[in-house]
């Protein structure tokens, strides 16, 4: 797909022969109160580029959201390619470049195909319409009598008669400005949208070649390690910064090929000549810390929730919910926490910086390019336009990881030595410092009328975070830690279903630990909350969870998605808890559950609708539960790939199957002691189930992301499983075995001195 060499950004700017989509610089936007983004000023003084036809006919189109291995590359080029009817292997994407690609902020929200690719599709059906003109005058006739496939334009269909793009733009430079009212193409016409693509990204990487960033090498290149604070992965606190008292160079003077030790503020870091020889000096250097004292005590996760100040942010109110509940047959309070959990890269960060003179060359794993080059702006006093993120492929992140910390310690030690330093941290500095998914605590009041129908819904979550500051900006004092809240505990916090009175509001809180967001972010919890809320009120109006749901969906794509996985799964209408079959100490059941993810501050935007049907069989005494089969149905309107889409869905899977049965930050005295995998443990290839996916063909919508809607309805779907096994409800992931085991005696205890429910 991609050509050995590619003109230089100069080069499309200037030199004739070439056909560029461009876009006048624009400031970048500033992201709403609360949310992530990039906050900067800079604008650069040259156009934004989003499509190239080169004089060979081949084309490269530029985006500013990047390929975290879910094959968006290879659906940005199918849009493009289809767009411009050029083949697919004739493009090269370039991705999340900052001095290359327009500035469309961080790759977040399922946002890339639904969003950035709006104006990349546009530029392509710009070009084509532009080369269509140029072939109407060379062949002297009307752009009716005229066909494009291939990168070719004929004459009345015929091949015969036909003239390459590469040629019609000969003799003259052709640059258009980027149009709002561009007539697109058909969606019936189609030939390359809505087909299996393999990934472009694929070879490369099975052969060996240069794409992960932990891979590069270059000329009189160093090796760099950094020495953390004893604050393990908190960056909130008067002693963030300002903890360090003594570094002992001393200690490691004997170290062969050791170049420095770079010390400001809290940042202590060491450069050598080799990787290993970094390795030692980083163990070996003595560092001498003040003690920390002011920690949050985590041992009861809920209560460190309702301790941390509020800032009560109401987001709808609709009916007189207060009179709703108070009248209502039966009342249901419930109260869900989600646990802290790690983005648990299996590569740990990695980076290369390169400071010089003339500016910072940095090569990096970021899902935020435009934002670190802002963030090292900052933290090395340089303007943006002498900052380069050349963006380089990772094994794992979706979320906040710590790819961007391990950039700006690469770059504060590469200005300290004067010479290109790489740096990878260690396993340890991995799990110890990323920000960690959020912890979240979800409270619900409700009940139900004597038909059976929701009394009302009083719905209030804690998602604890802020923007999760570049770590060297806190370690060196170039930013201060801040205790304001973010706004993120909107995603998905309004349940689907026809509550005639309802109350849905955030408390924001600042962070316990570090924390950003992760694959879901705080809509995946939201959902745990909403589904197993609606499928506890289907058991107490006796009726079967999916009818139950049906009645109360108010929309028609959601009612559509859910009857077709119920039907897939050959769903029969039966009570929960209703067949308590067992066989040598083990019990099956089924659960179900629905949900859109809704991303960005409310009312926000809707991505791709998502339901999960899951048969498992949990042991009574071990607590062990296997997961026998899933129904995953998604509707994401237009499909660019359906293999890439198919691939997505598998991998939203496999991940929330591992957070809902296993993944949780275990902490001890205030610090996390998740460090290795050992001590965090994850889904094994060895525990998968079978994975039935239904995708919905929806051609006549617009696409839908669908880089997170999948995993929303995993965890509610297995809780409502395990009830329907044991007649137990379950309110906090993740269920393992231990986990599984306590509830289950616990419930025991309960009935056999009460003879009533178990308590929540």
């Amino acid at each position: 797909m991609a050509r050995s060499s590619l003109p230089p950004r100069h080069a499309l700017l200037n030199d004739p022969d070439i056909l560029v989509v461009y876009r006048d610089p624009v400031v970048p936007p500033k992201p709403a109160p609360g949310q992530p983004g990039t906050h900067s000023d800079f604008v650069p003084t040259e156009p934004e580029l989003f499509v190239a036809v080169l004089d060979d006919g081949h084309v490269m189109a530029f985006n500013g959201h990047v390929d975290l291995g879910t094959g968006i590359r290879t659906a940005l080029a199918q849009i493009v390619a289809e767009e411009l009817d050029v083949r697919l292997e004739d493009i090269s994407m370039v991705l999340g470049n900052s001095t290359e690609v327009p500035n469309q902020g961080p790759t977040i929200a399922s946002a890339t195909i639904q969003i950035t690719a709006e104006p990349l599709r546009r530029a392509a059906a710009q070009a084509r319409h532009h080369l269509l003109s140029l072939a109407a005058a060379h062949f002297s006739v009307v752009i009716e009598d005229l066909r494009s496939e291939d990168g070719r334009i004929q004459l009345h269909g015929d091949p015969q008669q036909a003239i390459g793009y590469g040629a019609l733009l000969k003799g003259q430079r052709h640059a258009l400005k980027l149009a709002d009212d561009v007539a697109l193409k058909p969606v019936g016409d189609y030939r390359i949208v809505g087909q299996r693509a393999a990934r472009v990204d694929i070879p490369a990487k099975v052969s060996g070649e240069l794409t992960f960033v932990h891979d590069l090498r270059l000329p009189g290149m160093l090796h760099g390690r950094v020495v953390r604070p004893p604050y393990v992965g908190h960056d909130r606190g008067n002693f963030v910064g300002h903890s360090l008292m003594n570094v002992d160079e001393a200690s490691v003077a004997d170290i062969p090929g050791l170049i420095e030790v770079v010390v400001i503020g809290d940042f202590v870091g060491v450069v050598a000549e080799r990787e290993e020889m970094a390795v030692e000096a980083a163990r070996r250097l003595k560092v001498t810390w003040r003690p920390i004292t002011e920690l949050p005590d985590l041992d009861d996760l809920e209560q460190a929730l309702r301790e941390l100040p509020a800032q009560h942010r109401p987001l709808l109110e609709e009916g007189d919910v207060d009179a709703a509940l108070a009248q209502a047959g039966q009342r249901l309070r419930r109260t869900y926490v989600w646990p802290y959990q790690l983005h648990g890269s299996i590569g740990p960060s990695c980076s290369v910086a390169d400071y010089r003179d003339d500016g910072l060359m940095v090569w990096s794993g970021t899902q935020n390019p435009h934002s670190l080059r802002a963030d090292l702006a900052k933290l090395l006093e340089l303007d943006e336009s002498r900052i380069d993120i050349q963006r380089m492929e990772v094994s794992g992140c979706y979320g906040r990881n710590c790819a961007d910390d391990v950039g700006a310690d690469a770059a504060l030690l590469s200005r300290a030595v004067g010479r290109p330093v790489r740096v990878q941290l260690s396993r340890e500095q991995e799990h110890g410092w990323e920000p960690k998914g959020a912890g979240q605590l979800m409270d619900v009041d409700g009940g139900l009328n004597a038909d059976g129908s929701p009394a009302g819904y009083d719905f209030v979550n804690r998602y604890p975070s802020n923007n999760a500051p570049t770590l060297a900006l806190l370690l060196t004092g170039a930013t201060a830690p801040s205790d304001v809240p973010f706004e993120m505990g909107d995603r998905t916090a309004v349940p689907p279903y026809r509550y005639p009175h309802r109350r849905i509001a955030c408390d924001d809180v600042p962070t316990l630990v570090r924390a950003a967001w992760l694959r879901g972010v705080s809509a995946l919890p939201n959902t745990f909350a909403h589904e197993s809320y609606i499928d506890e009120l289907a058991w107490m109006a006796g009726m079967d969870p999916v009818k139950y749901r049906l009645r109360h969906l108010s929309d028609e794509r959601a009612q559509a998605l859910v009857a077709a996985v119920a039907q897939r799964a050959e769903w029969m209408p039966r009570l929960a808890a209703s067949d308590e079959q067992e066989n040598d100490g083990w019990r099956w059941g089924r659960g179900f559950a629905y949900a859109q993810y809704v991303h960005s501050k409310f009312p926000g935007f809707g991505a791709a609708l998502a339901a999960w049907a899951v048969f498992l069989k949990v042991h009574l005494e071990t607590g062990r539960i296997v997961i026998e089969r899933l129904v995953v149905g998604q509707d994401a309107g237009l499909i660019i790939n359906p293999a890439g889409v198919r691939h997505q869905v598998h991998g939203n899977v496999i991940q929330t199957l591992s957070r809902t049965l296993k993944e949780s930050v275990a902490f001890e005295d205030g610090l996390p002691v998740s460090r290795e995998w050992g001590g965090y443990p994850i889904l094994r290839f060895s525990e998968l189930p079978e994975i039935d996916v239904l995708l919905l063909d929806r051609s006549e919508e617009p696409p839908l992301g669908v880089g997170e809607s999948t995993s929303l309805p995993g965890a509610p779907a297995i809780a409502n499983a395990l009830f329907d096994a044991t007649g137990v409800r379950f309110y906090r992931p993740p269920f393992t075995p231990e986990v599984v085991r306590k509830r289950l005696h616990a419930s025991r205890q309960a009935r056999a001195g009460t003879a009533s429910t178990p308590p929540s």
